[in-house]
């Protein structure tokens, strides 16, 4: 067998034994051997809260350039939270997050949209509100997500507009 042949040869056996060894895990499998799985508490924490975070500090700062960017990742993230954790108790976890949070991350894309500083504020609250409205239905209500009222703590980013910028 000629060098090429066997390094394509040893090339597919590997692969064959990594994926037999590791098979891909659906959202509802429950992990294999101990391996750590992202529950909906995991993805709210480490996605959601932070772009969440992100998008109230850009709006203050009226940074209306990385806000449009910023509430399309939280939208992605909540989605993602969903599909990746569809069903949690008797909750359909897809429906709840859509239900509500879609009209209230419209509401703040207009008012991204206009550069409208005083609907943007009104359309973050009301999103901040659905936020703790859901966690409330998912008798979670001990989390409470609030408009951020202190200083960045992304102390690797600055949110302010470009033109702001030293």
């Amino acid at each position: 067998m000629s060098s090429r042949r066997q390094t394509i040869a040893l090339v597919a056996a590997t692969l064959a034994l990594a994926t037999s060894l590791s098979p891909v895990a659906r959202a509802d499998d429950p992990p294999a051997g101990g391996a750590f799985a992202f529950g909906l508490g995991d993805h709210m924490t480490v996605l959601v809260q932070p772009r969440h975070l992100k998008v109230g500090l850009a709006g203050r700062e009226r940074n209306w350039e990385y806000l449009k960017h910023g509430i399309h990742e939280l939208e992605e993230a909540l989605e993602h939270a969903g599909k990746a954790v569809p069903k949690w108790r008797d909750l359909d976890i897809k429906a709840l997050i859509e239900g509500a949070t879609k009209a209230p991350i419209e509401a703040v894309e207009a008012a991204i949209e206009k550069k409208d500083a005083a609907a943007f504020d009104a359309a973050y609250q009301r999103l901040t509100d659905a936020c703790n409205a859901c966690h409330q239905s998912a008798k979670v209500g001990m989390i409470v997500i609030q408009v951020p009222k202190g200083p960045s703590p992304f102390l690797n980013q600055d949110l302010r507009p470009a033109a702001t910028k030293k």
